[in-house]
């Protein structure tokens, strides 16, 4: 993976901690103790233990299974959003071994929904159209098919996945990297704007399977000859409504003239644009549509707004850090100017807080992507740039400090918590400028965005544990705090 350029950061507005992290006392946010209680993740650490690296080590009758190393059982309750299934296994589908334990080491136990459709389909080499919800499992839907169908035999690049940021490529890039680690030597690259150039010519110079890239940078490699693509064989659009908007189309157009006429294209997506159609017609072979959109919102998410003046804003926020039950969350702004000066507003209050926006050198986001995701930060402030794809478990709260100006990123934003079936809530601040966009995108979205009560019970979007213990329950759970919206 390429590296950042490590030119001296100049600080915006004075402030002097341009790397987005703001480190105040890890101050506790409505837990009942001081550490940052994480939802299960699989330990992206682990060694390979016992496990062949290589499919020339698991000989026919070994109960591979057992020699798994599974991370801690999720035990959340989860919403028909990923439960609602035809009962399918990933067994099912004549994976690889090796691939299926890098799949069950994930702590993915069986396919959703829209895993459910897409696998079998794209195995068959047939281009998909799908939209599904934010946080369903999308990029399983994609990744599992692809890793299957790459050749180790054959040197050149197999498959690319485009994305609009920098931080999905990344996120895209380790989940690849995780999945196929029992598989043999599946090379995976990730290159984007804003990293070093050379790195990922001479990265390119070598053996490269798969490319997960943001559009101006692998058309930049493409043109310069570096990246052959000719003979990918499968092209996925990860965030396709953002990839097919004016600011890529055109990059993505071009992309597609260098690949091979036989190529297979999938299309993943929560929404679509009208343009869409005519890309399909133009680009894809008789697509298999997939819509899983019964619904836009995720049915894990209890949305409030509170009805706040601009000055009011802050002192709502320190209200609702300190009668929350935080697990994670992550604060939006409109502009990067916001974000960084609330961000130093919650370091004063006594919370720890880190930032990120795209104006900031490419070094400085990777690390504070890296750090939030590992829970080193229980709050992240930041703009648009975090609401594509970016999948973090333990983040249960969103709250919108500024109110976003379409429904589309407000959907986006607030399916950042919530996510794989899990319980979220989404605070929305609306001052008087904000109310007929708040009414414009419950209608849009046929959802219900409630005034924030009095007291927020903590079933609506605290992790029900299900455990022998009952006082670790209480321990986790805590008791519902009074909230003062104003």
């Amino acid at each position: 993976m390429s590296t950042a350029r490590t030119e001296n950061p100049t600080s915006i507005m004075g402030l002097n901690k341009p790397n987005g992290q703001f480190r105040g006392p890890l101050k506790p946010v409505g837990l009942t103790s001081g550490s940052l209680a994480t939802a299960p993740q699989p330990d992206t650490h682990q060694k390979g233990g016992n496990i062949p690296q290589s499919s020339g080590g698991i000989r026919f009758g070994d109960d591979w299974k057992k020699c798994l190393q599974l991370p801690q059982k999720d035990c959340r309750f989860r919403t028909s959003d990923v439960t609602s299934t035809k009962g399918n296994e990933f067994e099912d589908y004549c994976l690889k071994r090796e691939l299926l334990m890098g799949i069950f080491e994930m702590g993915w136990e069986k396919p959703s929904p829209v895993q459910e459709e897409s696998i079998p389909i794209a195995l068959s080499g047939r281009d998909i159209l799908a939209r599904a919800k934010n946080g369903t499992g999308k990029s399983g839907a994609y990744l599992i098919p692809l890793l299957e169908r790459i050749d180790l035999k054959k040197d050149h690049i197999q498959a690319m996945v485009m994305v609009p940021t920098r931080e999905l490529a990344l996120q895209v890039s380790q989940i690849s990297i995780q999945v196929s680690k029992h598989m043999g030597g599946v090379k995976v690259m990730a290159t984007t704007g804003g990293t070093n150039l050379r790195d990922d010519i001479m990265r390119l110079d070598e053996t490269v399977h798969v490319v997960i890239a943001t559009p101006g940078r692998i058309l930049d490699l493409i043109k310069k000859g570096v990246a052959k693509v000719d003979k990918v064989q499968m092209m996925v659009m990860d965030e396709a409504d953002k990839l097919l908007s004016q600011d890529f189309v055109v990059l993505i157009e071009d992309i597609i003239s260098f690949l091979a006429k036989g190529r297979q294209i999938l299309l993943y997506s929560a929404t679509f644009p009208i343009s869409v159609q005519k890309f399909m017609a133009k680009h894809l072979s008789k697509p298999y549509e997939i819509n899983l959109m019964d619904e836009l919102t995720l049915k894990g998410i209890t949305q409030y707004y509170a009805y706040v003046t601009e000055r009011q804003k802050v002192h709502c926020l320190n209200t609702l850090f300190s009668r929350l039950q935080i697990n994670q969350s992550i604060i939006f702004c409109n502009s990067t100017q916001r974000v960084e000066l609330l961000a130093k507003k919650i370091t004063q209050l006594g919370y720890s807080c880190f930032y990120i926006h795209a104006k900031m050198m490419q070094e400085y986001r990777n690390r504070v992507f890296h750090d939030f995701r590992n829970g080193l930060c229980r709050n992240l402030v930041c703009t648009d740039l975090f609401t594509r794809g970016i999948d973090i478990q333990a983040v249960n709260v969103v709250i919108n400090f500024d109110f976003p100006k379409n429904a589309e990123t407000y959907l986006h934003r607030i399916g950042r918590s919530g996510r794989f079936g899990h319980l979220g809530l989404a605070i929305n601040l609306i001052t008087s400028e904000d109310r007929f966009n708040l009414k414009s995108i419950e209608d849009q979205l046929v959802t219900d965005i409630k005034p924030i009560p009095g007291s927020i019970d903590k079933g609506l979007y605290v992790a029900e544990f299900h455990s022998a213990d009952p006082d670790a329950e209480d321990e986790i759970r805590g008791k519902d705090g009074e909230l003062s919206a104003a």
